[in-house]
């Protein structure tokens, strides 16, 4: 994994940070795992907007992965390919017995080649998906259920991963990238290793337009605003508001400083 080189032409191109992967297949190979996806405009079926800064964006299609894995099945790695609605790679995996293809999340390391699991009859090793019950404490782990028989529903995200600290018979403890810790039921699935991509929060966008790109939509700030707009707006000149933080219908928006010292005072009388 290496970063793109780019000749710095204009003050965009400057800042532009991008990772660059040649293992990574350029089209989807098998088309009937994917499907249409209708794009989020944040609006509602009446056309009232019901969440802002949303709108525009590339087309794009949903890729159908395979987030329960409870099904024995002996795959092979046959391609890695990227994925426009996640930062973490995914992987395409073949059966030959059933002759199915079939989306996983890709784990790191894993490459074109490899033989992965699931079900009863996977083994401890990197890709294969068994229940947290038949992991030893200490390994790394991703695509967590919260439920037995369920979808997997934590650590799913670019170069993130778990640490199986604690085992039971009923439950386990796992411990999050953040440092906090969960508890589900040993009968929950899981998948060994870390993800891939895990450079990724070193990409910048370096242009406006990419956030165009990514259905985002500009954000303006309310003392840049008239007072008819906005509470924040008006003012000659430069102003920093004149009062604690409101959203543009007068509620407060968090707590700031100078309300908690308000409230101190009037405690003190």
């Amino acid at each position: 994994m290496i970063f793109k080189k780019k000749k710095p032409t204009t003050p965009s191109i400057r800042n532009l940070i991008q990772l660059q992967n040649k293992t990574l297949a350029k089209k989807p190979i098998y088309k009937n795992l994917l499907k249409k996806k209708k794009k989020s405009i944040g609006k509602n079926n009446t056309g009232q907007i019901t969440m802002y800064h949303r709108g525009g964006g590339v087309k794009r299609q949903y890729r159908k992965i395979d987030f329960l894995r409870k099904k024995p099945s002996i795959d092979i790695v046959i391609c890695i390919e990227y994925d426009p609605n996640r930062t973490a790679h995914i992987a395409v995996l073949y059966n030959n017995e059933e002759k199915t293809y079939k989306y996983i999340i890709a784990p790191k390391h894993l490459k074109i080649g490899d033989i992965v699991k699931s079900g009863f009859i996977a083994n401890h090793r990197l890709g294969h998906s068994l229940k947290i019950s038949e992991i030893s404490i200490g390994t790394f782990i991703h695509n967590i259920s919260n439920r037995q028989d369920g979808y997997s529903i934590f650590v799913r995200t670019a170069g993130n991963f778990a640490k199986l600290i604690e085992k039971n018979r009923n439950s386990c403890k796992i411990q999050l990238s953040n440092n906090k810790i969960i508890r589900v039921p040993s009968s929950c699935r899981a998948t060994i290793g870390k993800i891939s991509n895990e450079n990724n929060n070193l990409q910048t966008l370096g242009k406006a337009g990419r956030n165009r790109w990514l259905n985002k939509r500009p954000i303006v700030r309310g003392v840049a605003m008239n007072p008819i707009d906005h509470p924040h707006g008006g003012g000659e000149g430069k102003t920093s508001g004149g009062r604690p933080s409101v959203s543009p219908w007068g509620k407060l928006c968090k707590k700031s400083k100078k309300i908690n010292k308000y409230f101190k005072n009037e405690s003190i009388i």
